[in-house]
């Protein structure tokens, strides 16, 4: 089998054959939240299909573009449209792109993603930046060898959050009269969503939101030493009393509700780094 390390550096060669600037911030968009990309002064957009060793997205919400350009004055590179281990993916496979952007420079990674909420004080289309995690997902992406290049065989998840980044994102959040909530989220494998009785247990185990990416991400960002800011949107009520069948026209609906509160936070944000 072909080794991570090289299949990382090909991709990174790809896009810098097309683009040889350094990114500051990688981004990664969720469902229902490719907006965002429409405020960036775009100078490249790739098809993840013509990078080397890329997933392609097969999850009709995520368009499958890799944009550079430029976003509130920082360089950046945008993942309109992430990968799922629900997909078929391996983990390595959905953190590919987090490696591959911080091979390319960037310093810190913003994430978005949709997600159902517990927390009985949130309500759809409610922001929350995430605090802490709880990973329940089958697989880890560190599992296997170990490549120095990419960091510590063991690394520490004391705060995978970085809490200036946290701490920033109430300030603007407050200077825009935007009701940004906080909390825990957990991370499980989906495809499927929670029967009554999963949601009550995820509850109790601490959790303010449940979704199924994220945490790999989050894993493989904080070993390579990239400060992450996490924000989900509330899609779906998943609490007693508020709980209903729910379709993903629903999820999109209220992450569109949602979409320019969350593309005005992260402006604001990188304006501010």
């Amino acid at each position: 089998m072909e080794d991570i390390l090289n299949k990382v550096n090909e991709a990174v060669n790809y896009i810098q054959a097309i683009d040889n600037s350094t990114p500051e911030v990688g981004i990664i968009l969720g469902t229902g939240l490719g907006g965002l990309v429409n405020h960036i002064d775009i100078e490249h957009s790739i098809d993840y299909a013509n990078i080397p060793h890329f997933p392609t997205s097969t999850v009709e919400t995520h368009s499958g573009k890799l944009i550079l350009g430029t976003l509130s004055g920082k360089k950046v590179i945008v993942m309109q449209g992430r990968f799922h281990y629900y997909e078929g993916y391996s983990m390595k496979e959905v953190t590919f792109p987090v490696r591959v952007m911080k091979f390319l420079g960037i310093q810190n990674l913003f994430i978005s993603n949709a997600a159902g909420g517990m927390n009985k004080s949130f309500q759809k289309s409610d922001l929350m930046v995430i605090e802490d995690h709880i990973n329940l997902c089958y697989e880890n992406p560190l599992t296997g060898r170990n490549i120095n290049e990419f960091g510590d065989r063991f690394p520490d998840m004391f705060e995978p959050y970085s809490k200036s980044f946290i701490e920033l994102a109430h300030k603007v959040a407050k200077d825009n009269e935007i009701d940004l909530k906080e909390g825990v989220y957990v991370s499980v494998p989906g495809p499927n969503l929670e029967t009554r009785a999963e949601y009550r247990f995820l509850s109790m185990i601490g959790a303010d939101a449940v979704g199924m990416s994220t945490v790999p991400e989050v894993i493989v960002a904080v070993q390579m030493g990239l400060p992450v800011l996490a924000v989900s949107v509330i899609t779906d009520l998943c609490y007693e009393g508020a709980l209903h069948k729910v379709n993903i026209q629903d999820i999109i609906q209220a992450a569109a509700k949602a979409e320019p509160n969350l593309i005005q936070l992260f402006r604001e944000i990188l304006s501010q780094i």
